[in-house]
């Protein structure tokens, strides 16, 4: 705000004594009606300067006898220094940017909808994900992939985000016992071939340098991906995974290893891979959970402040794959906070999850967040930050042991029937000795 400016009145004072008089009034400021807001004639302030000066100051001396009269300057008024707002400026240049909108061709065709919602400023990223239920949906083959890979190539500076499950039954509840023993083969080389259709998919489709989000949010406890249950064999997993897919001829992968914010049920640095085999560090974070602030979201353990601090350390741009609103309602605050921070910290791109109760266009429940996030970016120019080339030289693999096998029975010994997940847990099968 412009510094309101006051009016300063001096009066001279008239002495009376023998045979002379002086009366000095000097009026500070513009005149009524004159020079007020608006007025062309009067520049407005510099906000980095520290006084304010009136270059309409008008004298007005009253008739009275020649005499010296002592001069006298209105004083400088002080102007505190002005800061900008922490918080994005419409229209001005960011990051790329995007949203999930349906991982189908409906959220292709939703892409120019959100656009128009937005002015015409034009969606950089798509961002959609390859179900996990059979292997067949790991290795790309559903229909809607195509209509991606054309809106992809439709443009050169356009990006595709591609999440990819590392399990099948990815989302079945699938208990840890088993999990663990899923990594565990994964390790070993079992799956590879589910990734190596899936480069080759998409090196034919045309899109070889997409971005690849490998088991996102392998911190919590939700996917059947997840890291929590033996974190060195997911590493390895990892590892395999992405030389696998690097091998393949045409390929130009990104791989981004997105964690899901804070600790969860592990803290993600256990989880992470190394820097041969990731490009990007990502995080999903949600306003959440119910009553945390912004400014706890970045300070707390493996939170917001800890992900960008982890990622420049390792040399890797940040990325925010998923992001929105949550356990807060509709939150000005938080997508506020949110946007500003992207426009901080420069990611490699952001998209949103745009559905109740996390979007702000097809979400009716947050209209204050909705006009937030729409004023800022309506209009806005992409700047793409500078990232170094994916890597292209295959790690070497760390060897693993092979798992021990149940050993053999011995002569007169009929086999117990415990069930896959007891025998798991005692390590074989035990039997019954018939000679004893």
């Amino acid at each position: 705000m412009a510094p309101q400016r006051e009016r300063v009145r001096v009066r001279g004072l008239v002495v009376g004594a023998v045979a002379m008089a002086v009366s000095a009034v000097l009026v500070s400021g513009p005149a009524a009606g004159v020079g007020g807001a608006g007025d062309p004639r009067i520049p407005a302030p510099d906000p980095t300067a520290s006084v304010v000066t009136f270059p309409d100051l008008v004298q007005r001396p009253v008739p009275v006898p020649p005499v010296l009269a002592p001069s006298v300057t209105a004083p400088s008024v002080p102007v505190p220094a002005v800061r900008p707002p922490a918080v994005p400026v419409p229209g001005t240049q960011g990051p790329p940017f995007g949203a999930f909108l349906g991982s189908d061709e409906r959220g292709v065709a939703h892409m120019e909808q959100f656009s128009h919602w937005l002015g015409g400023a034009e969606l950089r990223v798509g961002h959609t994900y390859l179900p996990g239920n059979h292997w067949s949906d790991i290795e790309g083959d559903v229909r809607f992939l195509e209509a991606w890979a054309r809106w992809r190539n439709e443009k050169d500076d356009r990006m595709l985000v591609l999440n990819v499950p590392l399990q099948e039954r990815n989302e079945a509840g699938v208990p840890d016992h088993e999990v663990r023993e899923l990594l565990r083969r994964g390790a070993a080389g079992e799956f590879d071939h589910h990734f190596r259709a899936l480069a080759e998919r998409l090196v034919r489709l045309k899109v070889p340098d997409t971005i690849l989000v490998l088991g996102w949010e392998m911190n919590g406890v939700t996917y059947t991906h997840r890291c929590g249950p033996d974190p060195e064999s997911w590493k390895t997993y990892w590892n395999r995974i992405v030389t696998t897919m690097r091998a393949v001829p045409g390929q130009e992968f990104r791989f981004d290893f997105t964690p899901s914010r804070g600790r969860d049920a592990v803290p993600w640095t256990q989880c992470y891979p190394g820097d041969d085999t990731v490009d990007i560090i990502g995080m999903d974070s949600y306003d959440q959970p119910a009553g945390m602030p912004f400014d706890e979201q970045v300070e707390e353990p493996y939170g917001l402040q800890a992900h960008v601090d982890f990622a420049k350390a390792h040399g890797k741009p940040v990325s925010y794959p998923e992001w929105g609103l949550f356990r807060n309602g509709d939150n000005l605050e938080y997508m506020r906070r949110m946007l500003a921070w992207m426009d901080k910290h420069k990611p490699l791109y952001n998209t949103l999850t745009d559905y109740c109760p996390h979007g702000v266009w097809r979400c009716d429940q947050n209209p204050a967040s909705s006009r937030h996030y729409r004023s800022v970016l309506s209009g806005r120019e992409v700047v793409f930050p500078p990232v170094p080339p994916a890597l292209s030289v295959p790690p070497v693999l760390t060897p693993v042991p092979p798992v021990p096998t149940a050993p053999s029975h011995p002569k007169k010994c009929s086999p117990l029937d415990l069930g896959i997940s007891v025998e798991f847990w005692l390590g074989g099968k035990f039997c019954l000795r018939s000679d004893w």
